[in-house]
């Protein structure tokens, strides 16, 4: 007796998917076996006994003794659970326990439990995107805490199911299920909200104006104060202040939380900028992503959205370096013996810090015991390539006490967002002809001198900063963009001497602080 079927499935590599085929083949023998080949890994290779239990505690009596499943295609290592519903239904189509035809419109993925419920798996929405390339295939066949996320891209067909008897059922056509349907606009509506606004921040005037600098150019920050000044309070609301996520943004952040196994149930997707705020005993593969097989790490998880740094000197120096490439490229390369991937990566980066390791350096209130060698050994653990990539340096002070009793409450993050809108609408337009460039912090030198032209006043008051603070040819370009983002911010077509002096300020830090 000898029987062959397969059953189309997919698997994720990075954040794309790539449909498979699971061949199972069933023949007699003399000793029970359960063969998979085709590079299977981890929880692959252990589906063997998920996948007997659920059939056997469904009531099916498996013909033969010797089991054999490929995964095809045989030369790209197989990782997950999500296997393991489409090697069950394969075992049972071979068996004859369901009908053909039907099968073949479907791409299957699931994970099995013991007693043959569903549960669910990563990576649902990059599959369903792959899927949706095949006009052939039909829909998907997955968990039911999946099919909200499966469904955002629509077209397809999206059955989802919560046992493998649905499953079976469903395909024998006993029975009917739902196709699951979600509007877009709807979830967005829903997901979108933050509880956190900038109205509640008392005074801290000048850190908000720097803040929504940043917002509008897409500029990183560091914040350097005595603690208790508000830098982690007003890091947590910067996304409340970023431009909405369009459409194409909430579905390539999606697809990464997706594959990272991190999307809460049931949300479908992630329709407001992510905010990640990682321990400062992170290790490097944590922070940019790494793994046998590479997964996403804080800055991928961070994209299109805010990565915080708090107390950025306790980081160890090596997990900082790092940062270097995506704060550069906007993307993260990790490669490994077996293969290299490459994840999206582009943040916002706010750092935290302070100015000394008692914290009290800057603090009228509160006297400083740090000698001034251990302050020097302090700032030197942040090194001079990583301050270079980070835009706009701006000091926090302690918190006035007239401004922390005060009733009145600050500007709204809705009024500032609108702003922060229309400034980063004049830089689409402004770089409408220009691939991967969406805001002024990503222009690269041609586009700078393009740009941000100055006038010979302008360019002469930004010769003497440079060589008053010691500053860098990075920190040069630095301050061009930022003083074209504070021009946008004005809609003045040009840069303007207050913008640059502005600008200049924002890195007036590096001499006081590092010098």
């Amino acid at each position: 007796m000898q029987r062959f079927s397969h059953v189309k499935s997919a698997a994720v590599l990075g954040i794309d998917a790539y449909i498979l085929n699971v061949e199972c083949h069933i023949q007699g023998g003399s000793l029970p076996k359960f063969i998979t080949v085709g590079l299977p890994e981890g929880a692959v290779k252990e589906s063997k006994e998920r996948v007997l239990a659920a059939i056997k505690n469904l009531g099916f009596r498996i013909p033969g003794n010797k089991i054999v499943i490929n995964l095809a295609p045989a030369d790209i290592k197989k990782d997950g659970s999500s296997l393991d519903l489409p090697i069950a239904l394969g075992i049972l189509k071979s068996a004859g326990f369901i009908n053909e035809g039907l099968i073949d419109n479907y791409v299957i993925l699931g994970e099995l439990s013991l007693d043959g419920k569903i549960r669910p798996v990563k990576g649902a929405l990059p599959i369903s995107v792959s899927v949706k390339k095949h006009k052939h295939i039909k829909g998907i066949i997955l968990p039911k805490a999946n099919a909200r996320e499966a469904a955002i891209t629509g077209e397809l067909e999206i059955v989802g199911v919560e046992h493998i008897r649905d499953a079976v059922n469903f395909l024998n056509k006993t029975i009917t299920i739902e196709q699951t349907k979600v509007n877009t606009d709807e979830l967005f509506q829903q997901s979108s909200t933050y509880l956190q606004d900038f109205m509640d921040v008392k005074g801290q005037e000048n850190v908000k104006r720097a803040l929504e600098v940043a917002a509008a150019g897409g500029h990183n920050v560091l914040m350097i104060g005595p603690p208790g000044s508000g830098k982690t309070m007003m890091a947590k609301r910067l996304p409340t202040i970023l431009p909405k996520l369009t459409l194409g943004e909430a579905l390539e952040t999606t697809k990464i939380h997706s594959v990272a196994g991190i999307l809460p149930e049931n949300e479908g997707i992630i329709a407001h900028r992510p905010y990640r705020a990682p321990h400062h005993t992170i290790s490097d593969a944590a922070l940019v992503g790494g793994g046998r097989i590479p997964k996403p790490g804080e800055v991928s998880l961070s994209h299109h959205g805010v990565l915080f740094l708090d107390e950025l000197p306790e980081f160890k120096k090596n997990v900082l370096e790092v940062l270097r490439q995506p704060l550069e490229n906007g993307t993260v390369t990790i490669a490994r013996a077996q293969m290299s991937l490459t994840y999206p990566a582009s943040f916002l980066l706010i750092a935290a810090m302070n100015p000394c390791p008692c914290g009290y350096a800057t603090d009228p209130r509160n006297e400083c015991t740090c000698s001034s060698s251990q302050i020097q050994k302090y700032m030197a653990k942040i090194s001079g390539p990583l301050l270079d990539r980070i835009d706009i340096h701006i000091e926090v002070p302690a918190v006035n006490l007239n401004d922390l009793g005060s009733k009145k409450t600050g500007e709204p993050s809705s009024i500032i967002r609108e702003r922060v809108q229309q400034a980063r609408e004049i830089q689409s337009q402004r770089f409408i002809t220009y691939e991967n460039i969406y805001a002024n912090a990503h222009m690269e030198s041609k586009l700078i001198a393009k740009f941000c032209r100055l006038d010979h006043q302008s360019a002469e008051l930004l010769k003497q900063a440079m060589e008053r603070l010691g500053l860098s040819a990075r920190a040069y370009d630095r301050i061009l963009k930022v003083s074209r983002t504070i021009a946008d911010l004005e809609h003045s077509p040009n840069i303007e001497m207050r913008h640059l002096s502005e600008a200049i300020q924002y890195r007036s830090l590096d001499r006081k602080m590092w010098l």
